[in-house]
């Protein structure tokens, strides 16, 4: 069997030196981070920042998180306050986005903040990325590493199967530890969640001591994952299901439901972080296997499960009845 992996590289000391090469150089290479898979490039070049757009086939209006190696680096490009000040402290690095107003001074390409005066930005806890960073004079601009409203990519593999020779240097970071996308937080105004992920509406009001606002009816896009449809595996999902449809496999959680063909258990424990890490790869497993949709049963919505409920939902848009 041909093997089409062979443009992933382990993260030594050699292939992160080729990475930062690559990326000096204007081009794009697959990275690890502890959430999912991104797709990074230089975030102050217009040249890098277009082709990330054309590789994702992304709306030039949904801007891109930038990540960042360190405080000082960060204080560069953006204003801060106090409530960013704060959660930085307790959750940096981490899977947590913080959109804040950016300065005129900013080197940041306008086309990654797709022209707006804010910027999406994080400071990721994976080592293999942290240490990328650490070679860089500029931060990363880096989206999910896959097509745009598609299922973001939780292994190198993911990458390549998404992107094939069009990616040709992805750093192997391993499986990530989350497994979904990082909560994003506006700071802008009144603290307000526009994306749940691993750090909760919880975790954040426990630090500020404020009402978290967690509904964003705004029609702007001013950060990742603000479309209808989103974490798209390619066939139709239905929620809140007993049972699959015909041809159709089902997503289990806990011991209630019945092992077969069809069933894909998320985590026997009811374990949210399993479930969680384990939902992307179990939706392209299923996508792989030829089923022709999927239904989920019901998740508890509560603490990582909100995050996991936010991306089925979105991932069912069409198919809501």
């Amino acid at each position: 069997m041909k093997n089409i992996y062979l443009n992933i590289y382990r993260p030594s000391l050699i292939n992160i030196i080729k990475a930062k090469k690559i990326i000096n150089n204007n081009n794009i290479i697959g990275i690890p981070t502890e959430t999912v898979y991104g797709l990074g490039g230089n975030a102050y070049s217009d040249s890098a920042v277009k082709k990330i757009f054309k590789l994702k086939k992304r709306p030039p209006i949904n801007p891109l998180i930038i990540h960042y190696k360190n405080l000082k680096n960060l204080k560069k490009d953006v204003f801060i306050n106090n409530n960013f000040i704060k959660l930085y402290k307790n959750f940096c690095p981490g899977p947590i986005t913080f959109i804040l107003y950016k300065k005129p001074t900013s080197n940041i390409s306008k086309i990654a903040t797709a022209g707006k005066k804010t910027i999406a930005i994080r400071f990721p806890k994976h080592t293999v990325t942290r240490n990328l960073l650490k070679c860089l004079n500029h931060p990363i601009a880096a989206p999910s590493a896959n097509i745009s409203s598609k299922l973001s990519p939780t292994s190198a593999e993911d990458v390549v199967d998404e992107f094939g020779k069009r990616i040709k240097f992805v750093l192997n970071g391993g499986i990530c530890k989350i497994g979904l996308e990082s909560t994003i937080i506006d700071l802008t105004n009144k603290p307000k969640i526009l994306r749940q992920g691993a750090i909760t509406s919880k975790d954040i009001y426990k630090i500020l001591k404020k009402k978290i606002l967690t509904k964003n009816k705004s029609k702007i896009i001013n950060s990742p994952g603000q479309f209808k449809l989103h974490y798209f595996p390619g066939i139709p999902v239905f929620l809140n299901k007993k049972h699959p449809k015909k041809y159709g496999a089902f997503i289990t959680f806990g011991k209630k439901f019945k092992s077969d063909k069809n069933s894909f258990n998320l985590s026997k424990n009811a374990n949210l972080n399993e479930a969680a890490k384990k939902l992307y790869k179990i939706m392209r497993e299923i996508k792989k296997k030829g089923f022709k949709s999927i239904a989920v049963c019901k998740i508890p919505d509560k603490g990582l499960g909100k995050a996991i409920n936010e991306r089925l939902t979105k991932a069912s848009y069409k198919w809501k009845k």
